[in-house]
């Protein structure tokens, strides 16, 4: 007997599902069944919540009811419930917040190289992380020479003394008001610092060491017109967005620390700028303190400095790093990835290459970019170069998947059927992948019998007649196909590598590769990935193999030679079934024979011509003065990492909001409204607050209301700033 059918015999006789309800009284929740009371927990409770979750649906109550009544979408339901079966309680409550960087074997050695007296910059050399990770590790631990540190924790040291204190307002020309309001009262240190937050290697306010910029806020209150781009800050938090930026180095700056320059790019494509040049419409004084800056950069400061930091950049492995961090604190729950080229046309006079835009159905000049997404269409990974195809694009990108989730890691990789071919396969196969695509028309005869097939989808069973069979690839081998009927007919057919699988769970993965194409048409209308994001190139010798118009003209040749010779032998049995006499057809037969003759000599030298001659010769062998441009990767690539990284992060947010609004179909446009939403920024000694101005609408209000709870459970940090978020939705 099960859980849930013991339980219903408990409660047998107890009301219909439809009677089950909830209400909230003095900060309890009380869950019921008619007058049976079945839980009752804290409104803050997650954990109890999360239970109520898992257990209400044992007991024969439908998810969606079960939704509704916890205030929770239904996906959240279905998602808490697989976690339960295969994590048991632990997997009701997730641990947020990015996990240390050092285990504790690490700790124990950089505590002795500290003792030492080595610096962390080598200490943090020889672990394989950036030194402000040492630092934040090690921050209660002294160096050789120095101080108790646990002494004077309450004094401010001498360095940092002028940056606490409270500047009178200013007017400047750039700035505009320097600061609105100064009578905001200091925490002490030990009530800032909450949750998880990684221990402080210096005063609370100041920046963090090696980030310098002249135009951090230390104090004040500011207000800001994008305050709601600042809930984007846990998410960069939790990935470890700070210590990823400081591997880029863009040269000296005074005013504006090279954190602070990227940051103001990150957000800036949140809030829907789609190039840099689109900086200029924000307004300054009000954006800068989303980001901790009195102002941003004006467009010339952050176009420089934007192209000196990716100069000198890796901007794949940029993403490698972002990726890492994202699936570190929120892995999908299904080891599924989705492939695809992304072609980008290209308006202007260079002699870019051209390839196919499926958009227009011609070919044009343009840029390919393949990006790999995870199963909830989070960006993971991206190659971009000249338009090639899937199947040259496609080792590149798996192989940086596998730096990514590690070499053993189980991977079902999805894409159409313009990458089906055998070519492709092998390079799932040499990367450890499982792969599944529609087979390339036509429909081949099956050799198996149509069966049913069945999975379950967000709580749904899902039926499906297929034929379930091996067939033999060409320059592969052997593959699984699923051939789907529809009213006793086959419409479609799969390829698969999985044999594990139900082939209807297959088929509905495969339908789910639409994920990518909506991450396309989102990332392209609201971050900019389509746009140009600079101008030079490297133009040289074109270099390519193009087809030989040599050859071109010998296999016409061929072919009219093929086309005489079937003209001729067609002319003899004609003549022969003719009203000719048999004196007039013997006279005929010798001028038949010497034109077969003839045409098939014609096409045996045709086809002796053509043999010597190569199908592709260099493009400089046609012209000498063949030219070709080549993007400069460094810089478009380091904004699309930037680019994805606002698209990532609002999908995390957006997914986390969803739970306390749910509303499947308008969350993510609530949310690009709510990342402009306006407010005040507090910037205190020891703390950062965010008010938010709240909503007109009652239950956006109070679904930012939780999400700001949920927040500030795990207190995030601004990049370049040591004092903890805390967020807030100012009174009706």
């Amino acid at each position: 007997m099960t859980i849930g059918t013991a339980v219903q015999a408990m409660l047998a006789g107890m009301p219909m599902p439809q009677d089950l309800h909830s209400s909230e009284v003095d900060g309890q929740v009380v869950v019921a069944v008619g007058a049976t009371v079945l839980f009752s927990y804290a409104a803050d409770d997650a954990g109890l919540r999360n239970l109520a979750a898992v257990t209400l649906p044992e007991m024969g109550f439908t998810g969606r009811r079960v939704a509704e009544v916890l205030g929770i979408t239904e996906e959240y339901v279905s998602t808490l419930r697989a976690r339960a079966r295969r994590e048991g309680s632990a997997g009701l409550m997730r641990r947020r917040g990015r996990p240390s960087a050092l285990r504790t074997g690490d700790l124990s050695r950089a505590r002795s190289w500290r003792a030492e007296g080595q610096t962390d910059a080598a200490i943090g050399a020889r672990l394989g992380v950036h030194a402000t990770t040492v630092a934040r590790a090690l921050a209660g631990v002294p160096r050789p020479g120095s101080a108790d540190p646990d002494a004077g924790h309450a004094l401010v040291p001498e360095p940092y003394a002028a940056e606490l204190h409270v500047p009178e307002p200013a007017e400047s020309a750039e700035s505009g008001p320097a600061v609105a309001e100064h009578d905001q009262t200091e925490h002490d240190q030990a009530d800032a610092v909450t949750g998880n937050l990684e221990p402080m290697a210096g005063p609370v306010g100041a920046p963090a060491a090696g980030f310098t910029g002249s135009a951090r806020i230390t104090a004040g209150t500011y207000r800001c017109r994008y305050a709601g781009a600042m809930l984007l800050h846990a998410y960069l938090h939790r990935v470890g967005a700070e210590g990823i930026f400081a591997s880029l180095t863009g040269g000296p700056a005074r005013r504006y620390d090279d954190l602070a320059v990227l940051t103001t790019a990150t957000l800036g494509f949140a809030l829907g700028i789609d190039t840099v040049e689109g900086a200029k419409h924000l307004r300054r004084s009000e954006a800068g303190p989303a980001v901790g800056l009195v102002v941003v950069p004006e467009l010339a400061t952050l176009r420089t400095r934007l192209g000196a930091l990716a100069d000198g950049s890796d901007p794949l492995g940029l993403q490698r790093a972002f990726a890492t961090g994202m699936l570190a604190v929120d892995p999908a729950d299904d080891p599924v990835y989705f492939v695809d080229d992304h072609f980008v046309a290209y308006s202007g006079a260079r002699p870019v290459g051209k390839g196919w835009n499926t958009k227009r159905r011609h070919a044009q000049p343009g840029r390919d970019d393949t990006l790999l997404v995870d199963a909830r269409g989070r960006a993971v990974v991206f190659g971009t170069g000249e338009p090639s195809g899937l199947v040259s694009t496609l080792p590149g990108v798996l192989t940086q998947l596998r730096q990514v989730i590690g070499p053993d890691a189980p991977v079902l990789l999805g894409f159409d059927r313009g990458g089906a071919y055998p070519t492709a396969f092998r390079a799932c196969r040499a990367a450890g992948a499982d792969w599944v695509t529609y087979r390339r028309a036509p429909l081949v005869e099956t050799t198996a019998a149509p069966r049913r097939s069945w999975t379950v989808r967000e709580g749904k069973r899902i039926t499906v007649t297929l034929a379930d069979e091996t067939v033999v690839i060409k320059g592969y081998g052997q593959a699984r196909q699923l051939t789907l009927f529809e009213a006793g007919d086959p419409v479609l057919q799969v390829l698969t590598s999985d044999t594990g699988a139900t082939g209807a769970g297959l088929l509905c993965w495969l339908r789910a590769r639409w994920r990518i194409e909506n991450m396309f048409k989102y990332a392209a209308a609201h971050n900019g990935i389509d746009t140009l994001a600079d101008y030079a190139m490297d133009i040289g010798p074109d270099t390519r193999m193009v087809t030989n118009p040599a050859r071109v003209v010998a296999r016409k040749a061929v072919a009219a030679a093929e086309a005489e010779l079937a003209a001729a032998e067609r002319a003899l049995p004609q003549m022969l079934a003719g009203p000719g006499t048999p004196k007039q057809m013997n006279a005929a037969l010798p001028r038949l024979h010497r034109q077969i003759e003839a045409a098939r000599t014609a096409l045996a030298e045709a086809k002796a011509a053509l043999r010597p001659i190569p199908a592709k010769v260099l493009a400089t062998d046609l012209d000498p003065d063949a030219k070709r441009a080549r993007p400069r990767i460094e810089r478009r690539g380091l904004q699309m990492v930037l680019r994805l990284l606002a698209f990532n992060a609002e999908a995390w947010l957006a997914e986390h909001l969803n739970a306390y609004l749910a509303d499947p179909n308008e969350y993510r446009a609530i949310l690009r409204n709510l990342l402009h939403q306006g407010g005040h920024v507090q910037f205190a000694t020891t703390a950062i607050t965010v008010t938010l101005d709240r909503p007109d609408s009652p239950r956006i209000a109070r679904a930012l209301e939780h999400l700001a709870e949920e927040l500030n459970a795990t207190p995030a940090r601004l990049p370049g700033d040591r004092r903890p978020l805390t967020y807030q939705i100012s009174a009706p």
